[in-house]
C-alpha cells in the first residue's frame, strides 16, 4: 500500500491491484469483454457470438476479469451472466484514460502502450456514464 497526499485528503493506492488490473487490461481479448460488459450484462456464449472468440476463450478470459475483481458472475437460473463487479468501474476506466495522451501524439509511445484498447474499441460504451 502506498500513500499519497496533495491538496486534500490522503490517497491510499494498494500497488498489488494494480498489478492485477493491468495484467488483466493487458489483453486484448479481455478488454473487449470488459468494454461489451460495461454496455450490458451479457452470457458468455452472447459474448463469444458477438466479439467473434471461442466460448473456451471467452470463459477463461472471464475467469481472468472475474479473479481481478473487475467482472462478477450472477447465477440466473442455471445459466451464468457477467457484469461489471462495481457501477463505478466505467468511471473509473475512463478517467484512467483521459490522463494518456491520445494515441500516436508522443512519438509512438502510446500505440506500443495502450491501457485500455485499440481504436475501435477503446471508447466506453455510449450510455454507459451516467451522473
Amino acid at each position: 500500500m502506498h500513500t499519497y497526499e496533495e491538496d486534500g485528503p490522503a490517497v491510499v493506492v494498494d500497488a498489488a491491484a494494480l498489478a492485477r488490473v493491468g495484467t488483466a487490461l493487458a489483453d486484448e481479448s479481455r478488454r473487449r469483454l470488459l468494454l461489451a460488459l460495461l454496455a450490458a450484462p451479457a452470457y458468455p456464449s452472447e459474448l463469444a457470438e458477438r466479439l467473434g472468440l471461442t466460448r473456451g476463450n471467452v470463459s477463461n478470459h472471464l475467469s481472468r476479469l472475474r479473479d481481478c475483481g473487475l467482472v462478477r458472475a450472477v447465477a440466473v437460473g442455471r445459466r451464468v451472466r457477467y457484469e461489471p463487479a462495481d457501477p463505478k468501474l466505467a468511471h473509473a476506466l475512463a478517467d484512467l484514460a483521459a490522463l494518456l495522451p491520445p494515441a500516436g501524439r508522443d512519438g509512438g509511445e502510446a500505440n506500443r502502450n495502450r491501457a485500455i484498447g485499440d481504436a475501435d474499441d477503446a471508447a466506453i460504451p455510449a450510455g454507459v456514464l451516467r451522473g
